[in-house]
């Protein structure tokens, strides 16, 4: 090969351009929706663009308000934490929602999410509140 660096450095530079979620640093990190600082795990929201830009979220809610005017096509990752266990992503397009008033979140839209019907189910019964999947939490947001 004539010119293995330049091979190399494209590959490279093509690579880092794939949307990645990344993590938040919790504390320091500011939603891009309301501007405050990121503190708790079991609320925050992450999306990717497809061009691998990262948007961070100390809410659900605040997502959903960022997404208001947007393309969701236009992103590869919508994120958010299971409240149960918030040390990992999940999809936002396959989680269940929660919205009840003795879950408060930091922008007082009581929105949890949960990975499994189970465990929003499970919640909703000690908590009180009302289960609702993507779709229908979009069309909620939007009235």
């Amino acid at each position: 090969m004539k010119y293995p660096f330049l091979i190399f450095g494209l590959s490279l530079m093509m690579s880092a351009c794939s949307p990645t979620p990344q993590p938040i640093d919790f504390g320091t990190d500011a939603c891009a929706h309301c501007k405050m600082n990121i503190v708790q795990p079991q609320f925050a929201a992450e999306l990717v663009n497809t061009k691998g830009k990262v948007i961070k979220f100390d809410a659900i809610e605040c997502m959903m308000g960022y997404l208001t005017d947007k393309d969701e096509a236009d992103f590869a990752y919508l994120l958010v934490r299971d409240y149960n266990s918030p040390e990992d992503w999940a999809d936002a397009r396959q989680c269940y929602f929660l919205i009840s008033k003795e879950i408060p979140s930091p922008m007082g839209g009581f929105l949890s999410a949960y990975t499994s019907a189970e465990a929003a189910t499970e919640t909703a019964q000690t908590k009180g509140g009302d289960i609702y999947k993507w779709e229908d939490l979009k069309k909620l947001s939007q009235e």
